[in-house]
């Protein structure tokens, strides 16, 4: 996935797809996102996290930072993370193990 770099923390950005009809309980389920799924995360280096709506499409626009010593790439072994993607499954795209499909979106232009 491409990153934008700004000093030692690297942004990314991505896209994922909801299934007609879902934004409002996907919205629902981060409004009560579990407190031990936010602690994971920032255990794991990310922050400043946000996820944003098209609503014409159902596209999901996500950015985050990432710490320089990021533990992204274990998340999937996670049994909170397991739980919180196949809770999530039925509202969005998703690989076969409830993983959501991700689209990495290239950095453009950046003004500070």
């Amino acid at each position: 996935m491409d990153d934008y770099r700004e000093g030692s923390m690297a942004r990314q950005a991505f896209r994922m797809q909801l299934k007609a009809g879902m934004a409002a309980e996907y919205r629902a389920r981060h409004d009560a996102i579990w407190p031990e799924l936010v602690d994971l995360l920032r255990e794991a280096g990310i922050s400043d996290y946000w996820i944003f709506l098209d609503e014409a499409t159902g596209a999901l626009f996500a950015t985050l930072e990432l710490a320089d010593d990021n533990q992204r790439d274990s998340l999937p072994a996670s049994s909170i993370m397991q739980r919180w993607w196949e809770s999530m499954a039925p509202l969005m795209e998703t690989q076969a193990d409830h993983r959501p499909l991700e689209w990495a979106l290239t950095p453009m232009f950046h003004m500070a």
